[in-house]
């Protein structure tokens, strides 16, 4: 972006903000890892008026998946005739027992995919192993995992399932806001999902909590678009869904997508890392499709019981909330690196304190 269009926006945000009433900090919080990793890259938190403070939320599928998700796969890694097929940043997340990179080094059975698709072909050319999908993500990847299990139950696959962890963006935000622990005055809302969910879904957001909402890309001049707008409709009173990445993401969002995710889950409670148990913010396998369930094919209890304390002082949960910064846990940049990582918002390359490690230090 060029440093006329950046003056602009600066001089946009610093108006807006100076109207925004009070003297208070105007605090907003982006939701998407993608966004977390170009604000820091970028800069941009250098670029915001004085009063305005840009924390990070639970934008990051990795981050927010639960202890007890991870601690159930690396037992499946463990059992004989199984293999965990997951995505690469899942493979060092650490659990009460270890990683899933551990347990391959002792023996267990792990394979790192790309997508949903590869652990579906491996399924068919291992037909005597039990292959297990880690199912995590937003909005974003469950479509792809449910096209997957279409495809297996069509073909009759009986050695194909998921371990489900995906999760829905808007009921987090709502229990940010109903916990009240961290003080957000709007939502920068994630590009990714929006194109799946559409921006209307933010609405019960804008019209319960009265917060502002803005749909933003991830280009520099996009998110500080968002800002700006948030500082606008801060400064007017206004609390509604505003959408600055029109070119992607339609009021509607993605038909089939949403129609995908339809068909095969239906909403359940989760545990997310850091924010607990939360309603109706999970995808559960819709009964038609129970015979994938690879917790109940396998004998595995399931949910995952609730996560303990953050092991060696670790402070994820907290920075996931938005409640402290990276660099306010005692371990980050320390005992904990992305060569040597104590957490997960540390081992994910979307993670806050991976971002702050790499983009964020002096």
């Amino acid at each position: 972006m060029d440093t006329g269009k950046i003056e602009e926006l600066k001089q946009a945000m610093s108006a807006a903000a100076a109207a925004v009433p009070g003297t208070a900090p105007v605090v907003l919080m982006e939701i998407c890892g993608t966004h977390t990793v170009a604000i820091r890259r970028a800069g941009l938190r250098t670029l915001l008026p004085g009063r305005v403070r840009l924390i990070s939320g639970p934008g990051c599928p990795v981050c927010v998946t639960s202890q007890g998700t991870i601690d159930a796969l690396v037992d499946l890694a463990g059992r004989p005739g199984v293999t965990v097929a997951t995505f690469g940043d899942m493979v060092r997340v650490p659990g009460a027992h270890g990683s899933l990179e551990r347990r391959k080094a002792a023996g267990g059975h792990v394979a790192v995919c790309y997508s949903v698709l590869d652990a579906l072909d491996l399924a068919r050319r291992r037909p005597e192993e039990q292959v297990v999908f880690a199912a995590v993500g937003f909005e974003t990847t469950a479509p792809g995992t449910a096209v997957a299990l279409e495809m297996a139950r069509a073909e009759g696959l009986k050695n194909f399932s998921i371990l489900c962890g995906h999760k829905r963006v808007v009921p987090a935000m709502e229990a940010l806001l109903a916990g009240g622990e961290v003080r957000i005055d709007g939502f920068i809302c994630p590009g990714h999902v929006s194109v799946i969910i559409g921006s209307r879904a933010y609405e019960p957001v804008a019209a319960q909590y009265r917060r502002p909402c803005v749909v933003a890309g991830f280009t520099a001049g996009q998110v500080l678009r968002g800002v700006a707008a948030l500082l606008r409709q801060l400064a007017a009173g206004e609390a509604r869904v505003e959408n600055v990445y029109a070119e992607a993401v339609r009021p509607e969002g993605n038909a089939e997508a949403l129609g995908r995710i339809g068909r095969v889950f239906e909403p359940v409670a989760a545990a997310w890392r850091g924010l607990g148990t939360i309603p109706a913010s999970g995808m559960g396998l819709r009964a038609e499709f129970a015979d994938f369930d690879g917790a109940r094919r396998l004998g595995l209890p399931w949910p995952p019981p609730e996560e303990g304390p953050g092991e060696h002082g670790c402070r994820c949960g907290d920075v996931i909330r938005g409640a402290v910064e990276p660099h306010d846990c005692p371990l980050f940049g320390n005992a904990c690196t992305p060569a040597r990582p104590v957490g997960p918002c540390m081992v994910s390359r979307e993670g806050s304190c991976q971002a702050e490690f790499r983009y964020g230090r002096p």
